[in-house]
């Protein structure tokens, strides 16, 4: 039996419905933006706190990648608990501890309370973010399959652009720049929970919430042949957002001598927005398609920004950073339309987990070596070095991807022998 009709053959078990399925689904998928918003949104204020706090590079990257530290274990542990308690009552929590988390952004005064603070919302936000990809496939029209991966793709890319260009224009011209941005963002988690009080619920209680609290990863072998040929890409594309996310603005202020703070959150935006962009006008064609031009582009985009920034052009590399955001966006929306794709319904949280866990390992392991190289050899050398390192993941995805098309054809052409 599908969720759908689950749901429809068992009212009593999962709630009345107060909200119709389809405004349901835009309302779930703007959540989704709020909280990748909201994880962006201290990029632009990374310079204020090094400023006001001195604390380094290497620090600034740590303090980053907390936030991932926070999600991947709050994606080991309660990744897949939606499948068991129903969406809903993830939600609610995760929405409840992204409101405290922005309640200590808003009273930091030291680089230990903005850590705290990162990695609740890094827990918040791995508690969201597979509940949120899965409820966006439980509530998919029947007669539009694939929206569901489209809108998971793009989502993230998204509100980490919103986050960070808004922050941006709030620091650069609204009062109190690094509290502004807290408050509305928490006025915005106040509406999401009312919204998931109304919501539906779409999928019905299974034993075995307990058991699935333990951390467990592990790619299910029928999806194996699909899963790896992506790792490559997808660790490299959220490498390059975590470079831009926790050290964009400081090249941007420190390289190129632009000191705007949004300038700073635009340089996160530039990526990310065009990598949004490139969803929305690839959404109708096939994620496995994608994977080889992604890649392909994702590498070109990082070639033009590394002239750029060793010939000191502003342009140019602006320009690299946009052809990158096209491959970076392709490439998500070719590896989580792939993901969304394969996975049955009764697997969606954990598979989605598996997904989100190999981006934002690539999103914060990068990082903080990064900080480390950029403390032992410069902003410049370090930038330079992240950027080489992605290109040659870059390769190993064209390989990967080049093996599973030759195993595909010779599967077509064996029963012809």
């Amino acid at each position: 039996m599908s969720v759908e009709s689950a749901v429809t053959a068992a009212p009593s078990a999962v709630g009345p419905r107060r909200v119709p399925r389809r405004g349901a689904f835009s309302c779930v998928a703007a959540i989704a933006v709020l909280f990748l918003a909201a994880s962006s949104a201290p990029s632009p204020l990374y310079v204020i706190y090094q400023q006001q706090w001195q604390f380094t590079a290497l620090a600034l990257t740590v303090v980053f990648a907390l936030y991932v530290v926070g999600l991947l274990g709050s994606l080991l542990v309660v990744g897949a608990l939606s499948d068991h308690l129903g969406r809903r009552p993830v939600l609610a929590a995760a929405i409840g501890l992204e409101m405290v988390a922005l309640v200590l952004f808003y009273v930091a005064g030291d680089v230990f309370a903005l850590s705290a603070a990162r990695v609740l919302q890094g827990i918040a936000t791995g508690a969201a973010t597979t509940t949120l990809s899965a409820t966006l496939v439980d509530l998919e029209p029947a007669h539009a399959r694939g929206r569901a991966g489209v809108v998971t793709s793009v989502t993230p890319m998204a509100g980490l652009a919103l986050g960070a260009l808004g922050s941006g224009v709030l620091v650069e011209f609204g009062p109190a720049p690094t509290r502004l941005v807290y408050a509305l963002l928490f006025g915005a988690m106040v509406l999401a929970a009312a919204f998931v009080i109304l919501m539906p619920e779409t999928s019905l209680r299974r034993p075995g919430a307990v058991a699935s609290l333990r951390p467990q990863v592990g790619m299910p072998a029928h999806l194996r042949a699909d899963i790896v040929p992506l790792v490559p890409v997808m660790i490299a594309g959220w490498a390059l957002a975590g470079m831009y996310l926790s050290l964009g603005p400081s090249v941007a202020a420190q390289l190129f001598g632009v000191h705007s703070h949004l300038v700073g959150g635009g340089v996160v935006t530039l990526l990310v927005g065009s990598g949004a962009v490139a969803v929305f006008l690839l959404r109708s064609r096939s994620a496995p398609s994608l994977l080889a031009p992604a890649s392909a582009v994702l590498g070109l985009g990082i070639l033009i920004s590394l002239v750029g920034m060793a010939q000191n052009l502003v342009w140019l590399s602006a320009a690299g950073t946009v052809v990158a955001g096209l491959g970076f966006g392709a490439s998500v929306l070719a590896t989580f339309g792939t993901f969304a794709r394969i996975a049955k319904p009764h697997e969606r949280s954990a598979v989605f987990t598996l997904a989100n866990i190999i981006a934002y390992l690539g999103n914060s392991v990068p990082a903080v070596l990064g900080g480390i190289a950029v403390t032992a050899l410069g902003l410049r050398a370090a930038a330079e070095i992240y950027a080489l390192t992605i290109m040659v993941m870059i390769a190993a995805a064209f390989v990967l991807r080049l093996n599973q098309v030759r195993a595909e054809h010779r599967a077509v052409i064996a029963p012809g022998k």
